[in-house]
């Protein structure tokens, strides 16, 4: 059995936002308790964080940065700006300084600061709608953490986080250029995936 994308995102976008704000709340607190048994590379330096849009109950990861700044704090942690037209993205570092402003979909941002080039990420939290269980994560659409990983080194780590466990079929429509995770992590459990 295997579902196309659209479905996916459909049905997945619609049970994120059915979720009551309390049952939101507590799968976020069981996915950042995953989350602090997963173990970083060693001499991880930059790690790529996204910030949630509110309005779509996005994973929250702002406990996850405070988390990841205190448990490592050799780490830098780094966010994306993204220009929609051309579907591209810029990374920023994220420190005391930064200011961080929500672009048109909601997302929250950095201003500005200093870039930090795709090669030079350790590891990547990647937002997803949903997964299947070979590693495939459906997002908005729109190609852009697809088209950051494959900038990436060969050796990043990949992690996505979820709300839910996988879509109980394969995604049909994966392309080529769709980048696989290492791991997605849920508030159930952390999924290893092998290439």
């Amino acid at each position: 059995m295997t579902h196309n994308k659209q479905e996916i995102r459909k049905a997945y976008l619609a049970k994120r936002l059915a979720l009551s704000d309390d049952e939101a709340q507590q799968r976020n607190a069981r996915l950042l308790e995953q989350c602090k048994s997963l173990v970083l590379p060693p001499h991880s330096r930059y790690v790529h964080l996204f910030l949630p849009i509110a309005a779509k109950k996005e994973v929250d990861t702002y406990p996850l940065a405070a988390w990841l700044r205190e448990q490592y704090p050799g780490i830098s942690l780094v966010l994306s700006r993204s220009y929609l037209a051309t579907a591209g993205m810029q990374h920023y570092l994220w420190d005391e300084h930064t200011t961080l402003i929500h672009n048109s979909y909601g997302i929250p941002e950095p201003e500005s600061g200093k870039l930090i080039a795709p090669q030079e990420m350790d590891v990547v939290f990647v937002p997803l709608l949903a997964f299947d269980e070979a590693g495939h994560r459906v997002g908005y659409g729109k190609g852009m953490y697809d088209a950051f990983l494959r900038q990436c080194r060969e050796d990043v780590l990949k992690i996505g986080l979820s709300l839910f466990g996988p879509v109980p079929a394969l995604i049909e429509d994966v392309f080529e250029g769709d980048v696989p995770m290492n791991h997605i992590i849920t508030p159930e459990r952390i999924y290893t995936f092998t290439a």
